[in-house]
Order: structure tokens, then sequence, then C-alpha cells
């Protein structure tokens, strides 16, 4: 009974508004923290174009991608290159580089050892490390 109530292309066409809609909420959502992310606007720019965005929000998500798209995937690729350099800078400290006083010594008596740096390099870089 309910088949024939509601055909197949009006599920499909349904199915096709929502994914549209979600799609929609989405972009906003990016938009939203773009404009909150971006340093590229002073506060009142930020402030007017959330404005618009809430007054007639189809037509400002439109215009805000068609002025500011291609900053939008600016700001996505260095912030996810800030989280990258804060992550290996994490996993750096936690870890440990291996890399002590004490290995550097022994890295620089080596390098003295087989004639690679002088002396007088060695004494300079060790109290480098020393002091």
């Amino acid at each position: 009974m309910l088949a024939t109530s509601y055909p197949l292309l009006d599920i499909f066409l349904s199915i096709f508004f929502f994914f549209i809609f979600f799609l929609w909420i989405f972009l906003l959502i990016q938009i939203i923290i773009d404009i909150f992310r971006g340093h590229y606007h002073s506060g009142g720019a930020k402030a007017l174009w959330l404005i618009f965005i809430i007054v007639a929000p189809f037509l400002g998500v439109l215009i805000y991608l068609i002025v500011n798209g291609s900053k939008m995937q600016q700001h996505q690729i260095e912030a996810a290159k800030e989280q990258q350099a804060a992550f290996a800078d994490y996993v750096k400290t936690t870890a440990g580089t291996g890399d002590s006083t004490a290995d550097q010594l022994h890295k620089l008596a080596d390098l003295k050892d087989r004639g690679v740096i002088t002396e007088d390099e060695f004494n300079a870089q060790k109290a480098k490390l020393l002091g």
C-alpha cells in the first residue's frame, strides 16, 4: 500500500534532496569555521560575512565560495601542516630522539678520532654542548 502512494522516483528524489541539504549544512559549517580561522579579514568583516550568511544563507554561502574559495583551501592546508608539525614536535619530546649530551659527545669524539674534525673544532663543539 505504501509503494503505490509513494513511487520509487519520489524516494530517490527525497534521498537526493536530503543529500544536498546535508552537503549544504556541511559547507555552511566549513565557511563559518573559515570565517573565524582566517586572518585575512578584520573583526568587522568577519561579523558582516557571518550576518550575510545568516540573513541570506544560500546566497551568502555561494558568494563566500566565489570570493574566498581558494583561500579556504589554503587555510585548510596550512592548518593541516601546523597540526602535523605540532604532532611531530610532540612525538620528538615524548619519545626522545636519543641524542643526549653524552651521545653527542661520543659522536664528536668519533669524528675527531677519524680525523673529520680537528682538536680545536672538537673542543669548541664540546664547550658548546656542555655550556
